[in-house]
């Protein structure tokens, strides 16, 4: 007879399950990094509103934000089932060898931004003026040791994930943008928007303090064992990152192209993804982060039926919780975003700019929260390949839409600005939907006798 499925639990002990407690200590998490995150944009959107330097900090902070989203993701959705199906020594050995690769590759990562911080200005802000282009540079060059503290911040999340210690790491986003506003405020007098990168880099920076501090117990005596090979250790977030990278480029093309359509457009786009982000981590971070050990246990025991029935459930419930967010997204939009920013710099008419790109990148809910879903099962079940050719549909469909848009002149309607990256995504969904369902034997095959039985 098969193992249990750590699912199979009574439902009187169901709140005592791992899993569950695993999925609601992240969802307190995430809830307590939006409200301070809510906080962080509140304070933004009070002193810069959607003016010029609103756009600088958007092309600065927002790629930066996302390159230290995908170092971390790439850390916890890729190294821990690699970690989970190890035990002992031979983990701790796996973690040694991790950290002194990632660390570095982090390292050089943010040095690189550092140095060439110009030409990364003329790539994520083409259609900034040259006044505005001084001033990103210098940004990105001190949000650029925020990409080292967050992404090895990442890799002592992912020896907590494995001891299903999820608190330190849940606390990310608080650490954060708390540190954020207080630099924000704290230096807006000497250092201007400065204030906010200083502040950023310095939430990274106590984030990865606190993980290191967290993990220093776990497996620190062990008998060394056979180092692992480096193709091993490399080789599974190489390719979550090829991914996560595809899909953040996404992002990035849509913020690139609106330095283009006119001042404050970077600005609102950098608003309405704050709210998108802020949905889709309720949607799929919870559910991933207990999900993927899940699946990669099954995988481990030669459960492929279960994992299966798993992944299946979980996509039609995301499908029907994604969908719903959408629809009262788009009907509350106004309202919402008035509530949300509408103080000091940021007045009516930032609201109504705000509003209208938020009309064309809201479908982007549904399409974004079940690519990553169905990518991050795949990943555990380790058939990264599907994953990483979908996530080269949805930048290739914005660049297309993108380019078509800004030929014919329409770049300037807000409404128009997300459709590229919204169109992209459901696209990516589709194809990978399609590519695992035409090749089901073959990712996840059916059960074995032995699971049968």
């Amino acid at each position: 007879m098969p193992a249990p499925s750590t699912l199979d639990v009574p439902a009187a002990k169901t709140w005592r399950h791992p899993l569950i407690q695993g999925g609601l200590v992240v969802s307190g998490g995430i809830l307590l990094g939006n409200i301070t995150g809510f906080f962080r944009v509140a304070v933004t959107a009070y002193l810069l509103g959607t003016h010029a330097r609103a756009d600088n900090l958007a092309v600065a902070m927002g790629p930066l934000d996302t390159l230290t989203q995908v170092a971390i993701n790439t850390m916890l959705f890729a190294f821990v089932p690699t970690m989970m199906m190890a035990t002992g020594a031979r983990r701790r050995m796996i973690f040694v060898q991790s950290r002194n690769v990632f660390l570095s590759i982090f390292l050089a990562a943010s040095l690189v931004m550092a140095i060439f911080a110009p030409a990364f200005t003329r790539l994520f802000g083409p259609g900034l003026s040259s006044a505005q282009t001084g001033e990103v540079t210098t940004l990105l060059r001190l949000f650029a040791p925020a990409l080292f503290f967050g992404g090895a911040s990442g890799v002592y999340s992912a020896l907590l994930y494995t001891e299903r210690r999820f608190l330190i790491p849940a606390l990310y986003q608080t650490c954060l943008n708390g540190a954020t506003i207080v630099g924000a405020l704290a230096l807006r007098n000497v250092m201007g928007i400065n204030g906010f990168a200083i502040g950023y880099s310095a939430g990274t920076a106590l984030q990865l303090f606190l993980t290191w501090r967290a993990s220093r117990d776990i497996g620190r005596e062990f008998e060394p064992c056979e180092p692992v090979s480096y193709a091993h250790i490399l080789r599974k977030p190489a390719m979550f990152l090829v991914y996560a990278g595809l899909i953040a480029g996404n992002v990035i093309v849509t913020r690139a192209y609106a330095t283009h359509a006119g001042s404050g457009m970077a600005a609102a786009f950098d608003y309405c993804l704050r709210c998108i982000s802020v949905v889709n981590a309720y949607l799929v971070f919870p559910v991933a982060t207990t999900l993927v050990p899940e699946i990669a246990r099954l995988r481990g025991l030669g459960e492929s039926l279960r994992a299966r029935r798993l992944i299946d459930k979980s996509v039609a419930l995301m499908a029907a919780a994604a969908t719903a967010s959408c629809v009262i997204g788009i009907l509350l939009r106004t309202p919402m975003v008035a509530l949300l920013f509408q103080r000091g710099n940021f007045t009516a008419d930032s609201t109504r700019l705000v509003a209208a790109v938020f009309l064309g990148f809201a479908p982007s809910i549904p399409g974004w929260a079940l690519l990553d879903l169905m990518a991050r099962c795949l990943f555990a079940s380790d058939h990264p390949k599907l994953p990483m050719a979908a996530a080269a549909v949805p930048i290739v469909v914005n660049l297309a839409i993108m380019a078509t848009l800004k030929a014919n002149g329409q770049l300037t309607n807000p409404a128009m600005l997300g459709a590229g990256a919204s169109v992209g995504l459901i696209a990516g969904f589709v194809t990978l939907f399609v590519l695992v369902h035409t090749r089901r034997q073959a990712v996840l095959p059916e059960a074995t006798l032995a699971e049968a039985s």
